[in-house]
């Protein structure tokens, strides 16, 4: 039987398939930044804010929409999650202001992460097997790369015909033909039917990455007064958070997962990947167009050599799979996508484009590497019942350390005399995050001596009351 026929081939297609299309939507403003901003007519915070706006709906949706798939059903949550998505998208084709723009920008990243918090889990029940759960790592680390290298060339072509709006009606279509598709997955019994769910945690997780954000983009507009308000009620917020989920009835996550070091050490990898590489390719491609002279398309080229090599990587590492550990993966990854990023600093005057290939390539190979790993740590350094939450969580971290990560950069890069001298921050800044999260990774991975998936993860099975059914 074909592999596509199967309902595990379905299923991964759909999945490898909305993975994609949540990163082309992710990725495209980042190759059209100064199109956008000239089109709306954003001041130096709101281009800031259109650039981190679908991470911060990302990093403050998936967590909870993690929670509520185990609760209601993966399939639910995911249908739910392309209806949004479609919505903002249509919206973002339309709209002429920043402040609603960004506004859609964010809804459209609530909808991208109903598709990815499920997305594993909807994989994960229809099959247990180690050799799919390895190629299900490979497709989507995979999807990612491809989905974030078309982008910025997909929005790059569209600006030489001045047709930047079709980008999100491409979008909002993609989003309705993955809903037709995952009608057609059969659904499955919810894991954890009676887990409540913690709207306050919700509330308060959201408000309080709005206002850390918030906060960052207005000291970049040197509103000191607005921006320490904004900080302190960032603060605030998060003891809020904090203490509800330590007292209330109700979590947004399973605090027996945080003792778990391999839980841990994904997560702080997962962090790492988004305050370092995303965040510094995010704001690559204002860079080349204002500090190296390319166009949006010339800019989306070179960015893809990143992302692109990313994606071939992810696919030529899935031969390893069941020899590189989760260490390996993780720690080398992020160590690796440091050193691009330090082959990229240390720009002069009059610079060549050039200069930046050796470091996007090798950055490209280490990010196929983490990437690969964190799609496998993801639903392996938890129960098989939480595959759903432990996708969410991890994912919240990429996209909490990507919104905040491509703040710290437009921050960094206005207190620059030019562009080039901005970026060189902006890359050290990112090595040095990438090096402190691959320690931080390496050390809670000291005694868990996680053998590769070939080897057997070590993934407790559901109940037998709760195993799903076959499709």
């Amino acid at each position: 039987m074909n592999r596509l026929d199967s309902p595990y081939g379905r299923v991964l297609a759909t999945v490898a398939a909305s993975t994609l299309v949540a990163m082309l939507a992710y990725s495209g403003p980042l190759g059209n930044a100064v199109t956008l901003n000239g089109a709306l007519r954003a001041g130096s915070a709101s281009a800031t804010w259109i650039l981190a706006s679908m991470s911060v709906g990302l990093a403050a949706a998936l967590v909870t929409a993690g929670v509520v798939a185990d609760r209601i059903g993966h399939r639910r949550v995911f249908l739910a999650g392309a209806v949004v998505f479609v919505a903002a998208n249509l919206a973002c084709a339309v709209i002429a202001t920043a402040p609603l723009f960004v506004a859609a920008r964010i809804v459209a990243g609530i909808g991208a992460a109903g598709m990815i918090a499920t997305g594993l889990g909807l994989v994960a029940a229809v099959s247990e097997h180690d050799g799919h759960r390895a190629r299900t790592a490979v497709w989507w680390s995979s999807s990612m790369g491809a989905g974030i290298a078309l982008g910025p060339i997909l929005t790059g072509a569209l600006d030489l015909a001045g047709a930047w709006r079709l980008f999100y009606l491409v979008l909002a279509a993609a989003g309705a033909a993955l809903w037709f598709s995952a009608r057609r997955i059969p659904a499955q019994p919810p894991h954890n039917p009676d887990r409540a769910q913690s709207v306050l945690g919700f509330v308060l997780l959201t408000a309080a990455l709005s206002a850390a954000v918030a906060a960052l983009v207005e000291v970049r507009a040197r509103d000191a007064r607005l921006a320490i308000a904004l900080a302190v009620a960032a603060v605030v917020l998060t003891v809020a958070l904090v203490a509800s989920q330590r007292y209330g009835s109700a979590r947004l996550v399973d605090p027996a997962l945080f003792r778990r070091r391999r839980f841990l050490s994904a997560t702080v990898a997962g962090l790492g990947t988004g305050i370092g590489i995303i965040s510094a390719m995010s704001y690559s491609g204002t860079f080349v167009v204002h500090g190296l002279g390319l166009s949006t398309l010339q800019a989306g080229a070179l960015l893809t050599l990143w992302a692109g090599t990313s994606a071939v990587a992810a696919l030529g590492f899935s031969r390893l799979a069941g020899v590189l550990s989760d260490r390996v993966h993780l720690v080398g990854g992020l160590a690796g996508v440091a050193l691009g990023l330090l082959l990229m600093s240390g720009l002069s005057g009059g610079a060549s484009p050039a200069r930046l290939i050796p470091g996007l390539v090798v950055a490209g190979i280490a990010s196929g590497l983490l990437n690969t790993g964190l799609a496998r740590e993801a639903i392996a350094s938890v129960p098989a019942g939480d595959a759903a939450m432990g996708s969410g969580v991890n994912n919240t971290a990429r996209y909490v350390g990507s919104a905040l990560g491509i703040t710290i950069a437009g921050v960094l890069a206005a207190g620059t005399p030019d562009a080039i001298a901005g970026w060189n921050r902006i890359a050290l800044a990112a090595a040095a995050a990438s090096l402190v999260c691959a320690a931080g990774a390496g050390l809670l991975t000291l005694r868990t001596g996680a053998p590769a998936i070939g080897s057997g993860t070590p993934i407790a099975p559901a109940p037998a009351s709760r195993r799903p059914r076959r499709g």
